[in-house]
């Protein structure tokens, strides 16, 4: 029963990834994600549902529009099976040690944490592409989100590894100020070298994550960030004066978190 719910999460995770593509191409260009219905963006002509069938409209194709013959972005493609892999994953995958019911097969099973965790993942994942296509991160996007994430932190507050001294209800409160500040520190001592939008999804971040995930989100950011920079710059694909984004990087290692934050942060205090 548990592989054939994670195979039906990963076909209906396929189905958010078309959706979330339409996301990336019409929020940074202004327009609505509703209207007009979806059309080849090189010819304008309406496609049909044969053509929006998500994955196998694309291979069937061999990557072209049936209409015109311009090429479809391969970003369609790996979001698209990005999408469906990470919601079957967050439902099967994250299982607590040593439980092993149908029941709690995942961390989350069928429930509203369940649900959270994956709107959030895929809140990063549009954040994350559209950040490497365009280097922006939107404000549109990211204050909408934070008004959701504060009052999901308010009145549906996660379980604490460490006990605190004040309610639950104000973790998310404390982390997005956290996140808020340690990006926001840097970007005023270093002019030029963090960008706002990389602070705004800070804050983002340290709401959705709380306190004290948010650290274990923006460290593992930050080294994240910094391996993949030195790699560039060792290979010679970049140079120091060419910006890299790091809102991706922000946004993989808040993904990582979600799924496995906890048992990063238990594994860190064991080793205190």
């Amino acid at each position: 029963m548990e592989v054939i719910l994670a195979v039906v999460f990963g076909l209906l995770g396929i189905a958010i990834g078309s959706f979330l593509n339409v996301c990336i191409d019409r929020i940074p260009a202004g327009k609505s994600i509703l209207n007009p219905p979806s059309h080849c963006d090189a010819c304008g002509h309406r496609l049909a549902v044969k053509d929006l069938v998500p994955l196998f409209s694309y291979l069937w194709l061999r990557r072209r529009c049936r209409y015109c013959q311009a090429s479809i972005p391969r970003r369609l493609f790996w979001v698209e099976i990005g999408s469906g892999l990470l919601l079957a994953f967050v439902y099967w995958a994250v299982q607590p040690h040593g439980v092993h019911s149908p029941l709690y097969w995942s961390r989350y099973g069928l429930s509203v944490d369940f649900a959270i965790t994956a709107g959030y993942c895929y809140l990063f994942i549009v954040l994350m592409v559209i950040d490497l296509e365009h280097k922006l991160i939107l404000n549109k996007i990211v204050y909408p989100a934070m008004v959701v994430a504060l009052l999901i932190s308010i009145f549906l507050p996660q379980s604490r590894i460490i006990p605190l001294p004040w309610p639950q209800a104000v973790d998310g409160v404390i982390g997005g100020a956290i996140g808020f500040l340690f990006l926001l520190i840097p970007a005023l001592i270093y002019r030029g070298g963090m960008g706002w939008g990389d602070v705004k999804m800070a804050g983002l971040i340290g709401l959705v994550t709380g306190f004290p995930m948010v650290f274990v989100a923006m460290l593992m950011g930050v080294i994240l960030g910094g391996l993949v920079a030195g790699i560039l710059l060792a290979l010679r694909k970049k140079t120091r004066k060419e910006p890299i984004p790091f809102g991706p990087f922000l946004a993989v290692a808040t993904i990582v978190a979600l799924l496995w934050g906890n048992n990063i942060l238990s594994w860190y205090l064991g080793l205190l």
